[in-house]
C-alpha cells in the first residue's frame, strides 16, 4: 500500500470553531498527518492552547479571529489564512452551536442564531475557501446524527444540521469539476463542551448507551482518522458522502 496516501505533508488547512472539542481534535490530527493549520474562532485567546499544540508537532499553526455569523468576517478570516498558508487546500466546517427547547417555545432569535451559525456560516465558509483553493482541495462539514433522524427538542439544531448534509451533496456535485471535494462527517454522541448538560445527567448517559452497539460514547480521537481520511488522497474519489462515527448507532435504528 502507498503509505502517502493518508499524508498530508505540504497541505494547507483552515479548521473553524478550532479552540476546543471536536475542532480542536481535527486540527490536532491534521497537524499529526502533515498540514499546517489556520485555526479559527471568535476569540484568539480561546485559540492559544490549540495552537501550541499544533505547534508541538512541529507545524505551523495561524491562529484566526472569526464570527461565523458575520459573512464579511468569514471572508475576512478565509482570507487571512489563505494569506497566511500561501493558499488553501482543505477546509473544515466545524463552528457550530446548540440549544434544545421545546419546539412550541422556540423564538425567532434562537432560531436564527443556529441556523445562521450552522448552515449560513458554514455555506459561506465553503464559497470563500473553495474561491482560494486554486488546484482544488477538500471540505469537510461536520454534520451531526440530527442530519438523518429527527430529536425532540432539537429541531433548529437538526433543521440546521440537515440542511448542512444537502449542502454538502449539492455543493460536492456543483464543485467536483472545479477538483474540489466536498464530504461531512457525523458524529454520533460524543462528550463536548457544547454537548455537557446532558451527559450531567446520569439516566440519559445509561439510556443513550443502550442505543450504541458498541457500548461506549465517542471519544474525540474517534474523529481523527476519519477526518484525515476525507481530507487526504485515500479518498480522492469520493465526495458527497456523509460519514457517521457513531460506534454503530444509525445502523441499529
Amino acid at each position: 500500500m502507498d503509505d502517502t496516501l493518508f499524508s498530508l505533508s505540504g497541505k494547507r488547512a483552515l479548521v473553524t470553531g478550532a479552540s476546543r472539542g471536536i475542532g480542536r481534535a481535527i486540527a490536532e490530527g491534521l497537524a499529526l498527518a502533515g498540514a499546517d493549520i489556520a485555526i479559527a474562532a471568535r476569540g484568539l485567546g480561546a485559540l492559544e492552547s490549540t495552537a501550541k499544540s499544533i505547534r508541538s508537532t512541529g507545524r505551523k499553526a495561524f491562529p484566526i479571529a472569526m464570527d461565523v455569523l458575520n459573512v464579511a468576517s468569514i471572508r475576512k478570516g478565509v482570507a487571512e489564512a489563505a494569506g497566511a498558508l500561501s493558499g488553501l487546500d482543505i477546509l473544515i466546517n466545524n463552528a457550530g452551536v446548540e440549544q434544545v427547547s421545546p419546539s412550541l417555545d422556540v423564538e425567532e432569535d434562537l432560531w436564527d442564531l443556529i441556523i445562521d451559525t450552522n448552515l449560513k456560516g458554514a455555506f459561506f465558509a465553503a464559497q470563500a475557501a473553495a474561491r482560494s483553493m486554486k488546484k482544488g482541495g477538500a471540505i469537510l462539514n461536520i454534520c451531526s446524527l440530527t442530519s438523518e433522524r429527527g430529536i425532540p427538542t432539537a429541531v433548529p439544531y437538526g433543521s440546521s444540521k440537515t440542511g448542512l448534509l444537502g449542502m454538502t451533496r449539492a455543493l460536492a456535485a456543483e464543485w467536483a469539476p472545479l477538483g474540489i471535494r466536498v464530504n461531512a462527517l457525523e458524529p454520533g454522541y460524543f462528550r463536548t463542551a457544547l454537548t455537557e448538560a446532558f451527559y450531567e445527567n446520569k439516566d440519559w448517559q445509561q439510556a443513550m448507551l443502550g442505543k450504541i452497539p458498541m457500548r461506549r460514547f465517542g471519544e474525540l480521537g474517534d474523529l481523527i482518522g476519519a477526518g484525515i481520511f476525507l481530507c487526504s488522497d485515500a479518498s480522492r474519489y469520493v465526495t458527497g458522502a456523509c460519514l457517521p462515527v457513531d460506534g454503530g448507532t444509525l445502523a441499529s435504528l
